[in-house]
């Protein structure tokens, strides 16, 4: 299907001189966009140079910010109605940026996520967690997330700029952002695309940035539905604190400070997820 909308690409990068010469020229020679946006992440090699070669507007950093934080830079800069993310490393491939952009000219929906299967995933390790992250993310949603990591997606520049303060500046902006979309009803979509190993070296770290990942879908999801989060953990409080009541009830015959304790939090959890719960809303109260 043919382009019918305005689009811009916006390409975060760091140091992706070598792989840049690699797979660009394949995206200027597709050139179904009205601009494409590089934002130099504090590169200290020719990206920049690269990019402006093949009619890229640079934008640079002269200290690396990080990844989230050269997605909302290049969002800012972009002046169509979608933008498309896409990474430097090559991974992803511009002949499939048609099969995004067929789910968005066929209407309805406000983001299109290019999913990937097991083999586009950097090593097992990487494919289990991500698949960990995919059913925890559905669990919360109550919707099916097929990759909620991937930076391949293109959006609707109106929705995704009511989120922009929330994205955070390192890796994690897909996570926020798909999670933002879902919160606020608009309609998101995968569709399955091929990933090419990336080349170089990848600039993730697995532990840290895996640590970080988690810490953020916790976060997003008490932002997405609280009580979904606070509710269980005040159910297992209160169960603990009956569980040691009947013991030290058969045991000494007496009702002990620790279980009160108990009970009192699960009730100080509930109180916190119910109030969560409202804040939310709140904040999610004049997104159209």
């Amino acid at each position: 299907m043919e382009n019918k909308i305005s689009l811009s690409i916006v390409i975060p990068a760091k140091n992706e001189a070598d792989n840049l010469k690699e797979w660009l020229p394949k995206l200027a020679e597709w050139g179904k966009f009205d601009e494409l946006i590089l934002v130099d992440d504090g590169s200290d090699d020719e990206t920049g140079a690269v990019a402006n070669s093949f009619g890229a507007k640079v934008v640079r950093h002269q200290t690396s910010l990080g990844n989230g934080a050269s997605i909302k830079r290049g969002f800012r800069e972009a002046k169509s109605d979608w933008v498309l993310f896409m990474d430097a490393d090559g991974q992803h491939r511009p002949e499939d940026i048609p099969k995004l952009l067929d789910k968005v000219n066929t209407g309805g929906f406000d983001m299109v996520v290019g999913s990937r299967n097991a083999g586009g995933q950097a090593n097992r390790g990487r494919w289990l967690a991500n698949s960990f992250y995919n059913w925890f993310a559905s669990l919360i949603s109550g919707q099916k997330i097929v990759d909620l990591t991937s930076g391949f997606r293109v959006v609707r520049a109106e929705k995704f700029r009511q989120f922009l303060s929330l994205l955070p500046n390192g890796f994690s902006y897909p996570t926020t952002s798909t999670m933002a979309f879902l919160r606020s009803g608009y309609q998101v979509d995968f569709v399955p695309v091929n990933v090419e190993k990336r080349g170089g070296k990848s600039h993730i770290r697995p532990i840290k940035d895996g640590l970080r990942f988690l810490v953020i879908i916790f976060k997003v999801a008490t932002l997405f539905s609280p009580l979904k989060v606070f509710l269980p953990v005040s159910v297992v409080f209160f169960l603990l604190g009956v569980v040691r009541y009947i013991y030290t009830y058969i045991d000494m015959g007496t009702f002990t400070n620790m279980s009160a304790l108990l009970m009192v939090t699960s009730v100080q959890v509930f109180l916190m997820g119910l109030v969560s719960e409202q804040i939310t809303a709140l904040m999610y109260k004049g997104v159209k």
